[in-house]
């Protein structure tokens, strides 16, 4: 198995084949829930289609033998309006980390650790665009498993694995779990 993660940049209908919906009409989050959850379901693809084709695009993609297979959303957090407003998810300080908010495998991809490779991709894309940290928001799993629905944000275990810390506690949950915000510091 060999991987690859790359920017979404230029690269829509391969974020359309691991985040897009199968009928044109159904409804889907198309991953703008935090950016801009006011876009109506039926112009949310050409909206992130608009995110995917300027830089630094709306986030990363991990290709297993070249075949998509799943998705990281990492912006800076000014970038994402829900972020911005948010009662719940505290500012660490004034600087405009990057957030990842969301990770996407397709199911025949699952279960092969590619959420790590996501998260130290989405780390380093968000390196080589300047940025002073990375945060993420992710569910308090305890050693236990997460169902896939309340998963999408990641868990503190995956988020530690990859080097970050525990920089706050949240009022947000995810599926009746807790979630922290981790924090890696850049440097920069």
């Amino acid at each position: 198995m060999v991987t690859d993660v790359r920017p979404a940049t230029g690269r829509f209908e391969d974020f359309a084949t691991v985040v897009g919906t199968q009928r044109p009409d159904a409804g889907g989050c198309w991953c703008t829930a935090y950016r801009n959850s006011s876009v109506p379901n039926a112009e949310r693809p050409a909206y992130m289609r608009e995110q995917c084709a300027s830089d630094p695009g709306p986030g990363v993609l991990v290709y297993v033998d070249d075949e998509p297979a799943g998705w990281c959303s990492v912006a800076p957090r000014s970038t994402y309006r829900r972020l911005m407003r948010s009662r719940t998810i505290p500012f660490v300080d004034e600087r405009d980390a990057w957030s990842v908010v969301c990770f996407v495998v397709r199911p025949a991809f699952r279960r092969r650790g590619l959420m790590h490779v996501l998260l130290a991709g989405a780390v380093e894309h968000a390196a080589a665009h300047g940025a002073p940290a990375v945060e993420g928001y992710p569910v308090e799993a305890g050693g236990t498993r997460v169902d896939t629905i309340s998963g999408y944000v990641g868990t503190v275990e995956l988020f530690e694995a990859a080097g970050f810390v525990r920089a706050s506690p949240t009022r947000a949950h995810s599926g009746h779990r807790e979630r922290w915000l981790m924090r890696l510091d850049l440097g920069t």
